[in-house]
């Protein structure tokens, strides 16, 4: 409902009162970041995510799966605290398959119980949109198909600056190059049916995750009468 004339606008909710078309913050929610550790583009929702955490640089903390965090995320041999960072990865529309929403990784007990309420989390995942915490999204290309996710190693460092609009891995370019010429891509899940016909032909985040042979220009004509 809109205030009476001459009501003070005196915090940010009464403003919207007096105004609707008040914007509730100086930009949008979402932001595209972009860097070494994400060359085509990853999401967050930065908006919901602890200020604090906006402008970090932590350790990684990898999981290859998420039947693997689920299994390993409360592990006391796991090093893991506050300034980590959760690395999940083969989670993308192909290493999902489906992109799942699995991108909100869950916080270690022992830390909740000390009251973290919140840290960075990356993935090729997605997650709802209600969901909430410093959850990087969509890293683009994924690294089931062998992007820069898949060279992730326990302990290096992640830079997120949300500012900046950068994701970066603080590993140099020969490092990298060393452990691409060391990677190995994952066996294929699927040998024929749909599985295989989807893996072989959805697109990564970025393009929209649609099938590449719906995503080309082309008219369909309408049937004729019968």
């Amino acid at each position: 409902m809109v205030a009476a004339a001459g009501e003070a606008c005196l915090d940010q909710a009464s403003a919207w009162r007096c105004n609707p078309f008040h914007p509730v913050s100086a930009e949008g929610g979402i932001a595209v970041l972009r860097g070494n550790l994400a060359p085509d583009g990853a999401v967050i929702k930065h908006i919901a995510a602890d200020p604090a955490l906006l402008r970090h640089t932590g350790p990684a903390v990898v999981f290859d799966s998420y039947q693997e965090m689920r299994r390993r995320i409360n592990d006391e041999a796991v090093d893991v605290d506050e300034r980590s960072v959760l690395v999940l990865r083969n989670a993308g529309p192909v290493g999902g398959p489906g992109m799942p929403e699995w991108g909100m990784l869950p916080i270690p007990d022992r830390l909740l119980r000390r009251g973290v309420r919140d840290m960075v989390r990356i993935s090729d995942a997605r997650m709802s949109g209600t969901s909430y915490g410093a959850c990087v999204l969509h890293v683009a290309p994924e690294s089931f198909i062998g992007g820069p996710l898949a060279l992730v190693r326990d302990g290096d460092p992640i830079t997120l600056d949300v500012a900046a609009r950068q994701l970066e891995l603080g590993v140099s370019d020969d490092e990298l190059a060393k452990r691409r010429a060391g990677w190995q891509p994952p066996r294929d899940r699927y040998g024929l049916g749909y599985g295989a016909l989807f893996s072989e032909h959805v697109l990564q985040a970025d393009e929209g995750c649609d099938f590449d042979f719906l995503a080309v220009r082309g008219e369909v004509p309408e049937p004729e009468a019968q």
